[in-house]
C-alpha cells in the first residue's frame, strides 16, 4: 500500500492573474487580504488603515466604493500606501471606471449586476486601459433571483452556476484578468461549492468564509473551512473575515497558511497548554513573546515548554526554544540543541534577542528579501 507524504499538498493548477504587481494563480504564494471597515470617502482615515495592514503583512486591501465620494478618496488612498487596492462595486457601473481612473488594481464585481451589455463593455475598457483585473465575486447571500427559484435555496450548484455565468460575460467581451470568489457564511456549503468551482475552471480563486463571526468563533470557522479546502490545493488568495479589527484578519490568515506549511511570515510559536510540571507561567511568557516578536518577518520558530517531559524533543525541532526547569532555571536551544542555562527574569528578553540577532543574519543573506509582503522569500 502506498501513502502520498503527509505533507504534500498538491496544489490545483490555475492561470495567473496580477493585482496590481502581486501575482495570483499559478505557482504565485498564495496572498493574504483583507479590507478596510472605515468611510472610503474619510480618505485619511482608510489611509491610516491599509498601512496598518501593510505592516500587518496584507499582499492586498479590498474598500468599498459605494458612491462617488468613495472613488474620488480612492486616488489619494492609492497614492498613498504600497499595497495594491481592490475597490469593491456592487451595483454602479460608473464607480467600476471611476475606480479605475483613480488607480485600483482590481475591481471587485459581478458584472451581471451592472446592467446592459454596454455598460459592462465600457467597465471592460476601463479595466483594460488602466490595468485592472478583476474578482467576481459571489455570495450566497445575494444570489440572483432565477437561481433561487430554480434551486429553491442557495446551494453549492447555484454559486457555481453564478459564477461560470459572470465569468462568460467577462469571457464573451475578451477579458479573463479575474479571479472567482463562491462565499457562504455555512462552512460545508463553502468548501462544497469551492471544490465544484474548482473542477470546472482555471481561473485563480479567492477563499472566504464569509461573515464567519467574531474573533475566536470567526478563526475557528474560517481555518476550518479554507483549511480544508488549502489542504486540497485549492485556492490562491485569502481574506479571513472576522467581525475583529482587519489587522486580525491578516494575522489568522498567515497563522492559517503557516500551520498548514505553505507561506511561513513571522514567527511560529510551538507552545505547551501549561500544567502542575511547568517550571514558569507558559501563558503568560507566550503572550509576552507574541508582542515582542511581532515586528519579526523572517520565517522562525520557536518551542515554549514549561518542563522536560517534551520539551527537549520539541526544541529539536525548532530554531530556538526553552524549557522549564527546578530551582528558576531554565535551559535554552539554538538550532535543537541545548545550548545554555538562563534565570527565570531574563529568559524573555534572551530569547526576543536570540531571535531579532537570527533574523538580522537571515536578511543580511544574499537572495533573502523579507519586506512587509513577504513575498520574495517565500
Amino acid at each position: 500500500m502506498s501513502l502520498r507524504p503527509y505533507r504534500d499538498i498538491q496544489r490545483r493548477v490555475s492561470r495567473q492573474i496580477y493585482v496590481g504587481a502581486v501575482p495570483v494563480g499559478g505557482d504565485a504564494p498564495i496572498s493574504v487580504q483583507s479590507m478596510t471597515n472605515t468611510i472610503t470617502a474619510d480618505a485619511n482615515a482608510t489611509i491610516d488603515q491599509v498601512k496598518a495592514l501593510e505592516e500587518a503583512g496584507a499582499d492586498i486591501v479590498r474598500v468599498s466604493c459605494p458612491d462617488e465620494d468613495s472613488t474620488k478618496a480612492l486616488k489619494q488612498i492609492v497614492k498613498a500606501t504600497n499595497v495594491p487596492i481592490v475597490s469593491d462595486i456592487h451595483f454602479h457601473h460608473k464607480r467600476a471606471i471611476e475606480a479605475a481612473e483613480s488607480g485600483a488594481a482590481c475591481l471587485r464585481i459581478n458584472p451581471g449586476n451592472i446592467g446592459s451589455k454596454e455598460r459592462v463593455q465600457d467597465v471592460v475598457s476601463a479595466a483594460k486601459d488602466h490595468g485592472c483585473s478583476m474578482r467576481i465575486g459571489v455570495n450566497a447571500g445575494s444570489l440572483e433571483r432565477y437561481l433561487l427559484e430554480k434551486y429553491g435555496e442557495p446551494n453549492p450548484e447555484a454559486l457555481v452556476e453564478s459564477a461560470l455565468f459572470h465569468a462568460k460575460i467577462l469571457e464573451d467581451h475578451d477579458f479573463t484578468e479575474f479571479k472567482i470568489s463562491v462565499k457562504a457564511s455555512d462552512v460545508f456549503l463553502a468548501v462544497s461549492a469551492y471544490q465544484g468551482l474548482a473542477e470546472q475552471c482555471d481561473y485563480p480563486l479567492h477563499l472566504g468564509i464569509t461573515e464567519a463571526g467574531g474573533l475566536r468563533a470567526g478563526t475557528v470557522k474560517s481555518s476550518i473551512g479554507m483549511g480544508n479546502l488549502l489542504w486540497a490545493g485549492i485556492g490562491d488568495t485569502i481574506r479571513v473575515s472576522l467581525s475583529a479589527d482587519p489587522v486580525e484578519e491578516v494575522k489568522v490568515g498567515f497563522d492559517l497558511l503557516k500551520s498548514l506549511d505553505i507561506r511561513h511570515r513571522g514567527v511560529r510559536i510551538v507552545s505547551c497548554p501549561s500544567c502542575a510540571r511547568q517550571g514558569f507561567d507558559v501563558i503568560r511568557t507566550v503572550e509576552t513573546l507574541e508582542e515582542k516578536l511581532s515586528h519579526i518577518v523572517t520565517p522562525m520558530s520557536v518551542s515554549i515548554i514549561g518542563c522536560v517531559v517534551n520539551g527537549p524533543g520539541e526544541a529539536m525541532m525548532t530554531d530556538f526554544g526553552i524549557t522549564g526547569g527546578g530551582n528558576g532555571t531554565h535551559k535554552v536551544y539554538v538550532s535543537g540543541v541545548a545550548d545554555h542555562n538562563v534565570g527565570d527574569p531574563e529568559k524573555i528578553e534572551r530569547l526576543v534577542h536570540l531571535i531579532e540577532q537570527k533574523a538580522a543574519e537571515i536578511e543580511r543573506e544574499p537572495g533573502n528579501s523579507f519586506g512587509d509582503a513577504a513575498y520574495a522569500a517565500e
